[in-house]
């Protein structure tokens, strides 16, 4: 009987170059919350914004919403800069959660 190789198992992902961090903690709830809404300017936000919205004043109607317009296209000619203005003005808007990533 002929012996069958055998082969080292290795992890095809590789190792992990970064560092994970836990989870900022969820707002139990949102009445009372500003909300900032940040697009690309893709796929269907025109749309789909304002549903969220409206759903989410239905739902507390002391929220507070900052549109997306406020904040710039995150993917677009500027999206350095957009991106890298995003921290302060959220800090500066009083944000408490965000919207992103709306579409396909």
């Amino acid at each position: 009987m002929v012996a069958e190789p055998t082969y080292e198992v290795v992890w095809p992902l590789g190792k992990s170059v970064y560092e994970t961090i836990p989870l900022a903690a969820r707002a139990p709830n949102l009445d009372g919350k500003t909300v900032c809404e940040l697009w690309d300017w893709r796929f269907r936000g025109r749309e789909v914004f304002p549903i969220i919205r409206e759903s989410l004043l239905k739902h507390y109607p002391g929220i507070k919403i900052i549109d997306y317009d406020s904040f710039g296209n995150t993917h677009g000619p500027n999206e350095r800069d957009v991106v890298r203005a995003i921290p302060d003005q959220l800090r500066q808007r009083g944000c408490d959660a965000v919207i992103s990533g709306i579409g396909a």
